[in-house]
């Protein structure tokens, strides 16, 4: 009787046993199939998706097409050779230089026709105021030939002035014969001048009363004889 009586207990815990550890094991299986209908439930949807996207007509031709299609040419650039560039500097340097040249160029050279040097017009005086009217012989003034030889000697007369006569003065010389006139002014001054008829010769300063500057006698002109 005891031995029925122990035998129950034994099984009953045994059982329960068994039980609960089918219980634990069926625990996880609810929450397994609920993760795999999801994740068929998202195949299912982007499947359908995947059915509805529909391609332009035409897409794969020209896909097709533009692949197929020649490729594109590479034209290669012409290689400048070195003595291009060189001639390219150079015209470029001579382009700057002319233009510089043409800014500082130097203005038109003005020629002056060759033609009698200039003179001073000088008036002759003759401190004699009887002889300041009239051309007599007796109130003539000597144009000497030579400025440095003696004034009144035979051979050193180039022609006659009178008072009041202007004369064309090229130059002057300062170092000729001292002459004094009838009022007892000196100079050694002589004008190398010529009358309107073209003759020439030597002035003394004292035979004029002129204010003007003239130049001074260069020393082939004090050197050249007269004609």
């Amino acid at each position: 009787m005891s031995g029925a009586v122990g035998a129950g207990p034994r099984d009953g815990g045994g059982a329960g046993g068994a039980g609960a550890g089918y219980g634990g094991g069926r625990a996880g299986g609810p929450g397994d199939d609920a993760g795999g209908e999801v994740e068929a439930l998202l195949r299912e949807r982007l499947r359908l998706a995947d059915e509805q996207i529909e391609m332009p007509a035409g897409m794969w031709a020209r896909i097709k097409e533009a692949d197929a299609g020649p490729a594109p040419t590479v034209v290669a650039l012409p290689r400048r050779r070195p003595y291009v560039v060189v001639l390219a500097v150079a015209a470029a340097v001579a382009a700057v230089m002319l233009g510089v040249w043409w800014l500082v160029r130097p203005g038109p050279a003005e020629v002056k026709p060759a033609g009698p040097p200039s003179t001073v017009p000088v008036k002759v005086y003759n401190s004699e105021s009887a002889c300041r009217k009239g051309r007599t012989l007796e109130c003539a003034l000597r144009l000497a030939r030579d400025p440095h030889a003696e004034y009144a000697a035979r051979g050193n007369s180039a022609g006659r002035v009178w008072h009041g006569e202007v004369l064309a003065a090229r130059c002057v010389v300062t170092d000729g014969q001292l002459v004094r006139d009838e009022q007892g002014v000196t100079s050694t001054r002589w004008y190398l001048v010529s009358r309107t008829d073209g003759v020439e010769g030597w002035l003394p300063g004292v035979r004029t009363r002129n204010t003007r500057e003239v130049p001074v006698c260069s020393a082939d002109v004090r050197s050249a004889p007269l004609g």
